[in-house]
């Protein structure tokens, strides 16, 4: 865990503090490793690591005794693996419904869901939740914010210059990926933590998850063959198929869809919801969940990609930045109460991000790596869905927008679409 004095701040700073003032527990919840014990502890005035040795065991003693003793102290109060003892969850509903009290607890975890069946109130009106993800370029530093997401909806955004970025290093930020601590580390080490998380995946936390024994190996091929569906709206049946042909195994369509399931408890998945507009025609919308990893470097290490590799096989490498830009745009669009979804219809017009925000407003984003060529087949791409929206009935998006991986400035055209690298953009 980051010390105070080496503490990044992260959007989810200021999501935990607002959650703070509207509940009387705020769950932190996201993938291992993205940083939610730091995060909480730097929003807590009085931290219990349940899982420290030295008390674990009595720690688990009083949570079968009295699991209201473990919640006092200084409040907020930080109860950090509580999922050790899932008595603690009704413990907290009850005190923070007695007290009427907010911003009382703040709940993380590892991944690894609690035992539910030892919880029986949902928390309801008194527990708020929050998803972190790895940091975002803006986090990382590797975005110099100049251009906010905001502004761009409000439409009150500049042009502005990007931070400096060229395509080499963004093929090590895509391997290496948004986690805290590779940002301390050599860049070979940082390549080497992607590593470890992968195999901590298919070696344990896979089994962990539920107690379903699971074999590692063939967790390790479905996350490769996942990997090379990135961006895809594609049925268990297709990932079945790719395992047989490239991998030679043998697994049913039950075992796979479990396994996936299991890597979404774990947000080690995060797939993407389709995007349903009202059209001026009659058009079959695909409303398949897009498929995704929730961190690019889960995906180049399952592919057995390092930076090298990207340089070498441009395609690759523009599947995997996708990846690294939706969850930086799922952040951003987090932190302003947004939404993201994709649209492809049967025709394969596709827009890669459809961001939402609660007030009906929508902007439409097309990702690219960059080069005139992809940003012009972006920009064709969202004119071409701009023009079917029926805006009779629905709003015209806010923006359109075409996030690129390089690229000195963001600026918009004479035609009104946004060309902004993403280490220009922040929330």
């Amino acid at each position: 865990m980051d010390s105070f004095e080496t503490y990044r701040n992260r959007i989810a700073d200021q999501l935990i503090q607002d959650q703070l003032e509207a509940a009387g527990v705020v769950v932190v919840q996201g993938a291992k490793w993205c940083g939610k014990t730091s995060t909480a502890a730097h929003a807590a005035k009085s931290i219990l690591y349940m899982d420290d040795p030295k008390h674990l065991r009595n720690n688990l003693h009083i949570a079968e005794t009295n699991p209201v003793a473990l919640l006092e102290g200084e409040t907020p109060r930080l109860i950090d693996e509580w999922q050790l003892a899932p008595q603690l969850w009704d413990a907290a509903r009850f005190e923070v419904s007695r007290l009427g009290a907010l911003g009382k607890l703040i709940f993380t975890g590892s991944a690894v869901p609690p035992s539910m069946d030892q919880i029986t109130h949902t928390g309801t009106g008194r527990f708020g939740w929050i998803t972190m993800r790895p940091m975002s370029l803006w986090e990382s530093g590797e975005s110099n914010g100049s251009i906010s997401l905001e502004a761009i909806f409000d439409g009150n955004a500049r042009d502005a210059a990007a931070a400096d970025m060229n395509v080499e290093r963004m093929a090590h930020i895509v391997c290496r990926g948004g986690w805290p601590q590779t940002l301390r580390m050599t860049p070979k080490a940082s390549l080497l933590q992607a590593r470890n998380y992968v195999d901590a995946v298919c070696n344990s936390d896979i089994i962990r998850v539920d107690g379903v024994g699971r074999n590692p190996a063939l967790a390790r091929h479905l996350m490769r063959s996942f990997a090379r569906h990135q961006g895809g709206q594609v049925p268990v049946n297709t990932i079945v198929a790719d395992l047989k042909a490239n991998h030679k195994t043998e697994a049913s369509e039950a075992t796979v869809a479990s396994y996936i399931n299991a890597l979404k408890k774990i947000f080690v998945v995060e797939d993407m919801p389709a995007w349903s507009p009202n059209l001026r025609s009659k058009t079959a919308i695909r409303t398949s969940d897009t498929r995704y990893f929730v961190d690019s470097s889960i995906a180049a290490t399952s592919l057995g990609f390092g930076p090298k590799d990207l340089l070498g096989d441009f395609n690759t490498f523009g599947l995997l930045f996708e990846t690294l830009s939706v969850r930086d745009l799922r952040i951003y669009a987090n932190a302003i109460d947004g939404t993201v979804s994709h649209y492809r219809d049967r025709n394969g017009l596709e827009c890669d991000a459809v961001i939402h925000l609660r007030n009906q407003k929508y902007g439409l984003v097309e990702i690219k790596i960059g080069g005139n060529t992809l940003i012009d087949e972006g920009v064709k791409s969202l004119k071409k869905l701009a023009q079917k929206i029926n805006t009779d009935t629905m709003n015209e998006p806010s923006f359109m927008m075409v996030l690129t991986a390089i690229g000195s400035y963001a600026f918009k055209r004479s035609d009104g679409i946004w060309i902004v690298p993403i280490s220009a953009l922040k929330h």
